[in-house]
């Protein structure tokens, strides 16, 4: 796989060099065993992959690539180019400006935009409506265009869906900018329709199912379908695809379940009516989330997830967590307040939860430690020396990587 040129203070000496043992004895990635760094009175169980995704280490280094080679010019990001604060206040500082926030509302107005200007496209991609309001201004959206390809290569499925004459049914999150950019590819293909979740699906079943009124779909669904969504016909053939930082297994669930809905409107086992859309689902966001389930094998204390509080891949692995023990979901070590009380984020009720006494009085504490997949490695590293410095008698970390060294490479 390709490597990507990555600022070096997006690095770390414990964590990359801990992700670089584990690729060396395991490059198929098939063990998911966490990585154990046993301090003495505290043990990590560090995930067998976490952190910088192939899309996000291209993003890094497009943007990166951007203000070298433009020193004397005005540049530009759409929106965040990750959902990781650190980065993209390093950006900022480095005095890229954004144009729209996360949830597409104009921070800097189009009319200051001219065509001597550097626009950076974001990993998430971005709307048909904005690349034509780029091209009327003589900006090239194709210089700097960071988007993920396995996002891409979700829109290339949509396309084809829609030339098969099935409606895109869309699994995301409806304000997401990766969702509002393949929603906008999908739509000029399909009739295309988005759903959050297992419940949406369960409504959208009675639609197809001729169980409620079709009058109230639009009610239901109103701005989350295409222009001219006619539920009486566009429901006849179904393929699902997804934002790629969604829960895979969620996903899958929901396509399944749409499936067997799909079977029975025909009262036939021939599936010609529902599209096999596997393919769409992320590499990176599976393995993370594979991996956080591994690590959910270990019997712990507790977890911490580390991750921008906006980003869809980490919340869903905090949910995998919560469903196991106690979860703390910090973007960062500034979190660690003390040795007793930390600062964590509940995503569902949007809001910072101040927690005392976090670690439990105990002769060795058990940690889980993972991230989201826009979190840099240092990141990481200060997170886990922050908790480090919580505990006494603590073993040195030189001689800990050396014994990571020999039971890795011990064959």
């Amino acid at each position: 796989m390709k490597k990507f040129n990555i600022p070096k203070f997006y690095q770390s000496s414990v964590i990359s060099e801990i992700k670089e043992i584990r690729q060396k004895n395991d490059p198929r990635k098939q063990d998911f065993k966490p990585t154990v760094l046993d301090y003495g009175s505290v043990r990590f169980h560090i995930a067998r992959h976490f952190g910088f995704c192939f899309g996000v280490e291209n993003a890094i280094e497009i943007s990166y690539k951007a203000v070298a080679e433009n020193p004397n010019k005005r540049i530009f990001l759409l929106s965040q180019m990750i959902h990781n604060p650190d980065v993209n206040d390093d950006l900022k500082n480095k005095g890229i400006r954004f144009i729209l926030d996360t949830s597409g509302n104009q921070i800097i107005s189009w009319d200051e935009i001219n065509s001597d200007d550097i626009v950076i496209i974001p990993a998430f991609g971005t709307t048909l409506e904005i690349l034509d309001i780029l091209n009327e201004k003589g900006v090239s959206a194709k210089q700097y265009n960071t988007t993920c390809p396995f996002v891409t290569r979700v829109w290339k499925r949509a396309d084809q869906l829609g030339k098969q004459n099935y409606t895109i049914i869309i699994h995301g999150k409806y304000n997401h900018e990766e969702t509002r950019a393949t929603f906008s590819y999908s739509k000029e293909n399909a009739p295309s329709l988005i759903i959050k979740d297992m419940d949406e699906a369960i409504v959208l079943s009675e639609f197809i199912l001729n169980k409620r009124p079709l009058k109230e779909f639009k009610e239901v669904f109103k701005n989350k379908c295409s222009p001219n969504f006619d539920p009486k016909k566009d429901l006849e053939a179904i393929g699902v695809i997804n934002q790629t930082t969604m829960l895979a297994t969620e996903t899958m669930a929901i396509s399944n379940f749409l499936k067997e809905i799909m079977a029975q409107k025909d009262d036939s086992e021939d599936t010609k009516n529902m599209a096999n859309t596997r393919d769409t689902l992320c590499y990176a966001t599976n393995e993370n989330q594979d991996a956080t389930i591994g690590l959910l094998k270990t019997k712990a204390d507790l977890a911490i997830v580390v991750g921008g509080y906006n980003s869809s891949n980490t919340s869903h692995l905090v949910d995998l967590c919560k469903e196991k023990l106690t979860t703390y979901f910090i973007c960062n070590s500034g979190e660690i307040i003390n040795k007793n009380d930390i600062q964590h984020f509940n995503y569902k009720e949007n809001e910072m939860i101040y927690t005392k006494n976090f670690l439990p009085k105990k002769e060795i504490v058990d940690i889980l430690l993972t991230s989201g997949a826009s979190c840099p490695d240092a990141i990481i590293e200060e997170v886990l020396f922050s908790l480090l410095e919580c505990f006494p008698n603590t073993k040195n970390t030189i001689d800990m990587m050396k014994m990571i060294k020999a039971e890795f490479y011990k064959n």
